[in-house]
């Protein structure tokens, strides 16, 4: 027994139609998406030495300023066109006194597309 099939070769009348939908999502970041340390660091330079030029270290108030500087630089970060990328931000103030600190962290990435921008500011006060 022959299928019937309407005369254009769709489906027959009352037979389901199964859509197929091929997968839209991309593996990597158009490359007008590309993270550039560059632009990065140049922001976090920007907001540091306006944040943070000619204050004095205070305990309480670099709580504030580390909450402040975090979400200012992920912000202006985030108008680099890069949407396939997560921001984070790691800031540490501290008092200067004559002291040697080393920080340290890990991350697991993508080392063909992933990168980062690394800053530092002290004036006499703190770092």
């Amino acid at each position: 027994m022959q299928q019937q099939q309407a005369e254009d070769g769709g489906p027959r009348p009352g037979q389901r139609v199964i859509e197929v939908i091929l997968p839209t999502y991309a593996m990597k970041p158009g490359e007008d998406e590309k993270f550039y340390p560059s632009k990065a660091k140049a922001i976090c330079e920007d907001i540091l030495r306006t944040t943070l030029a000619g204050q004095e270290y205070d305990e309480e108030l670099a709580k504030e300023w580390v909450t402040n500087i975090g979400n200012d630089i992920k912000d202006k970060v985030k108008t680099l066109n890069i949407p396939r990328y997560k921001v984070i931000c790691q800031i540490t103030i501290g008092q200067v006194r004559d002291q040697g600190v080393s920080i340290a962290s890990r991350c697991l990435w993508d080392v063909a597309h992933d990168n980062y921008a690394s800053v530092n500011f002290s004036n006499d006060s703190l770092w």
